[in-house]
């Protein structure tokens, strides 16, 4: 894993989670080491309205910490209800906290390649609907990243569970004095969050 996000890791994992998030995020970690005890691969699709900023911050922390704690079988996703571009502050973002970020087209909605160890596949990140064909149409968690989507989106198919995990939109405050700084402290909520799900994950003994 690249040492700069190495670092960033050491320095979420001393995060005090509070109890009330901790029993938001418990039913995904029981989701999790479910899976992992069933020898089962696991989808994990982060939704939010426009598949802009939290959903790909949540994909990619949490493909980041699964790696991290050398949890298998793990294939994150995100998707929105409406498809819009993944916003670029959210690349800056997560490149000052360490990933490597290529963008590899120049359209209205780009496609960005995120690397978080040299030796792993790169996550692809575009904008785009919960059910589009590059994410998974059954046996995945829906992870509801935000209200509007948890409320306007009563019914996910194909989803196995759904959890609503919800984080404040960095977007309030875009165009003011204080965006880089709450874009990286939503991304470091969110990754502090995700370490905490996949620290609590076992691997079953194998005989």
């Amino acid at each position: 894993m690249h040492q700069k996000l190495n670092t960033t890791i050491e320095s979420v994992s001393k995060t005090t989670i509070s109890e009330e998030r901790k029993e938001v995020l418990t039913p995904l970690v029981d989701y999790i080491q479910n899976k992992v005890n069933a020898n089962e691969e696991m989808r994990l699709n982060f939704i939010c309205t426009h598949n802009s900023r939290r959903s790909h911050l949540s994909q990619i922390w949490a493909q980041t910490m699964a790696f991290h704690f050398n949890i298998k079988n793990v294939f994150c996703y995100s998707g929105g209800t409406e498809a819009t571009a993944m916003f670029p502050k959210v690349a800056e973002t997560l490149t000052n906290q360490g990933f490597q970020i290529q963008q590899l087209s120049n359209t209205s909605n780009p496609v960005y390649a995120v690397k978080f160890d040299t030796n792993e596949a790169a996550i692809l990140c575009f904008s785009k609907t919960f059910d589009d064909a590059f994410n998974p149409s059954s046996e995945f968690a829906a992870i509801m990243t935000c209200s509007s989507a948890d409320a306007g989106c009563p019914f996910i198919a194909g989803a196995e569970k759904r959890f609503p995990i919800r984080y404040d939109d960095p977007k309030a405050f875009d165009g003011t004095e204080l965006m880089d700084a709450k874009y990286a402290e939503r991304s470091l909520e969110i990754a502090s969050e995700m370490y905490h799900v996949f620290s609590k994950i076992t691997s079953p003994a194998r005989f």
